[in-house]
């Protein structure tokens, strides 16, 4: 965790000097550089002084960095296909446990056979008429229908319409790694 340099550069986007800074908390500016350069652990109750005279809540500081907003812009998104290719896959974002795609499904083209994995998984049809099947469970979905349910049941997805299809989905695992979920 790089608390020091957090607090640092929350400082200067904000345009604070480390005087102002001594000030608010009653900490000396040795103190304050020596918290900026990582030299010195702070207490909670000084990280929340700073956190206060910084106008940002305790658990940012906290946060490692994976744990912080990450941006994907739509022209960096990584696609993949899925379904022998058919299936057109635009990985949206993740967090260490859920993973958000849209898929874009061809007339008549289908995830395959019905399929089980670990995790839950949230679906939206953005676009076009879907099937769902999970165990004797079936249905067809227009445009703004959802449907969510736990993966370890065996399911499947088809476009019914004709049209390409798109469907945003959320999937959530316990684990780290990346489902086998398409």
């Amino acid at each position: 965790m790089n608390i020091g340099a957090t607090i640092r550069a929350i400082r200067k986007r904000k345009n604070i000097t480390i005087v102002q800074i001594c000030e608010e908390t009653g900490l000396s500016q040795g103190f304050m550089s020596q918290v900026e350069n990582n030299k010195t652990s702070p207490s909670i109750s000084t990280l929340e002084s700073i956190a206060n005279a910084l106008k940002v809540p305790l658990s940012y500081l906290l946060l490692k960095e994976e744990e912080r907003m990450k941006i994907v812009r739509r022209e960096d998104r990584p696609v993949t296909t899925s379904g022998a290719g058919e299936l057109k896959v635009e990985h949206l974002s993740s967090t260490k446990n859920v993973r958000v795609r849209i898929v874009e499904i061809p007339p008549g083209a289908s995830t395959g056979e019905a399929h089980a994995h670990e995790g839950e998984e949230v679906h939206l049809v953005i676009k076009g008429r879907i099937y769902a099947e999970q165990g004797e469970d079936r249905a067809e979905f227009g445009e703004g229908d959802s449907f969510s349910w736990n993966a370890c049941t065996p399911h499947l997805v088809r476009n019914a319409g004709p049209e390409t299809a798109q469907v945003l989905i959320a999937v959530y695992t316990e684990t780290e790694r990346e489902p086998d979920w398409i």
